[in-house]
């Protein structure tokens, strides 16, 4: 992207986003986003406050003495993004600036990042509250009486600490408009609840013996699918490249002599992972049979996948240099291949009264082996209290069923957020859209996490709504904002604030 200007209006707003894609911010490393927000606050003489949780929020209040009651808005993102990038790129998300680029699909423009995940999700959001500030501050609003708490949450996408970990007294509010939507036309009112979990189960690896020359080390490696987020895209019929290895796995060591000596795949819970690869040992007399199986396993994906996972690849390297000779001991290595076999990564159910609502899922997200652990993690949603905690009891009883000595624990528990369609902020969000742009917006409850299921938890009496830009394909590195959608919501949002105060 040469310029700015080619995303048009509004200025100030795509001049915050570029700033923000310059500045590192993957989940539990938001320091310098931090700071960038709290020195443009007091740039502007608005105080900030940082809680224990690094939470920041900006205060904005009025200079009126007016007695008369000041309604108070929160405004909130997270300041964190899904690091995310393809496997060839050299890009460092520790140091490294996003290197924006403008593509054109169906005759509509859309802001990438190349090679990355662009982190709007929920850059924009961030945009949007720092550009409101500034125009407050520089009196280009007629807002009074009304005063603001810009919220900017920690952690949000790796657990969602910042908001469980808030300080309660660190906000204040009427209503709160999070702007973490990703759909121009789609207003979330209600989302699911999670539950993260983490199991383990502790290996003493054999060591091959040195004098078994048949057998030759290989390692077969997934790359190059769609992925995602595991709840918004968890229905699309992506692959899941942890199963995908693991049908291989499975197959070839139910019908030959396996070993395996390292298993890795995905890199965040909350995304349907893109990649995988495994480290084996087989027999090098089996080796031509073991490539051509392979082959068939592949062809039958990509038919599977047919128009949707159009990039998958499977590789099979020969490894004439590798010296490690350890491998997982017999059971571990044939109850993991069952258990991951099994394991259903994907919808559970839809709901019984909106049938393209998903109801309750589990994701397949990360599984990691070391020296001497195996490591699996994993991401149940639903919008039912109930339901969620009937599949964390079942995938739970699944691990322990296959091997007792596996260790299940819960790292958080995401509260649901259920919908009120009759709040006064819905019904002016929903007035205020008509009137701006002459069509009906979509309400809905959404099966992927969000804040304000924990928000509700803590503050039952106030009113929320999620609203944002068009966003596709978040959490990879195709994930893509559509730019006029960008203005599309500025001025939905500073519209709704004004009617707002008028109600």
């Amino acid at each position: 992207m040469e310029s700015l200007e080619e995303l048009g209006s509004p200025k100030e707003v795509w001049d915050y986003f570029y700033k923000i894609t310059k500045i590192p911010r993957c989940s539990q490393n938001e320091d310098q986003i931090r700071n960038f927000i709290k020195t443009e606050a007091e740039k502007y003489d608005f105080s900030t406050e940082v809680d224990q949780a690094k939470n920041i929020v900006v205060r904005i209040r009025s200079d009126s003495n007016s007695s008369e009651k000041k309604l108070k808005i929160v405004l909130q993102s997270h300041m964190d993004m899904v690091c995310e990038k393809k496997g060839d790129s050299p890009h460092d998300f520790s140091k490294d600036s996003l290197k924006l680029k403008i593509i054109e699909i169906n005759n509509e423009k859309w802001l990438t990042a190349d090679g990355t995940s662009l982190g709007a999700d929920n850059g924009v959001g961030i945009a949007y509250q720092l550009a409101l500030m500034k125009k407050i501050y520089n009196s280009e609003s007629n807002f009074s009486p009304l005063e603001f708490d810009l919220l900017f949450t920690a952690s949000e996408e790796r657990h969602p600490f910042g908001v469980t970990l808030m300080d309660k007294n660190l906000i204040d509010g009427d209503y709160l408009i999070n702007l973490d939507g990703e759909n121009e036309d789609v207003f979330i009112i209600g989302a699911a609840g999670g539950i993260i979990c983490k199991s383990k189960v502790k290996i003493n690896r054999i060591s091959l013996d040195p004098d078994v020359v048949n057998l030759i080390p290989l390692k077969i490696s997934i790359a190059g699918l769609i992925g995602g987020h595991s709840g918004m895209d968890i229905n699309k019929g992506r692959a899941n490249a942890i199963k995908l290895l693991t049908q291989i796995l499975w197959k070839l060591n139910r019908d030959y002599d396996l070993y395996i000596n390292s298993i890795e795949g995905g890199n965040a819970m909350n995304s349907i992972p893109r990649e995988s690869q495994s480290i084996i040992f087989v027999n090098l007399q089996k080796y031509n049979n073991i490539i051509q199986d392979i082959t068939e396993i592949t062809e039958k994906f990509k038919k599977n996948f047919n128009d949707i996972e159009i990039d998958l690849t499977v590789n099979v390297d020969k490894l004439d240099n590798f010296k490690e000779t350890s491998v997982f001991p017999e059971n571990i290595k044939n109850t993991l291949l069952d258990l991951l076999y099994i394991y259903p990564s994907g919808p559970i159910s839809f709901h019984p009264k909106d049938k393209d609502l998903i109801f309750t899922s589990t994701n397949l997200g990360i599984i990691k082996s070391t020296k001497d652990l195996i490591e699996i993690q994993f991401f149940h949603r639903s919008l039912s209290t109930y339901e969620l905690e009937i599949i964390d009891e079942k995938i739970s009883l699944l691990f322990r069923y296959f091997n007792s000595e596996w260790e299940v624990k819960q790292l958080d528990k995401l509260p649901c957020w259920t919908p009120d369609y009759n709040s006064n902020i819905v019904k002016t969000a929903t007035k205020t859209y008509k009137d701006l742009f002459k069509k009906d917006i979509q309400i809905q409850a959404v099966h992927a996490g969000c804040e304000c299921g924990e928000f509700k938890q803590y503050y039952p009496d106030l009113e929320m709504i999620t609203i944002g830009p068009t966003i596709k394909d978040v959490h990879s590195p195709d994930e893509r904002l559509k730019i006029d959608s960008v203005n599309t919501i500025w001025n939905f949002l500073i519209e709704l604030i004004k009617n707002l105060t008028q109600n």
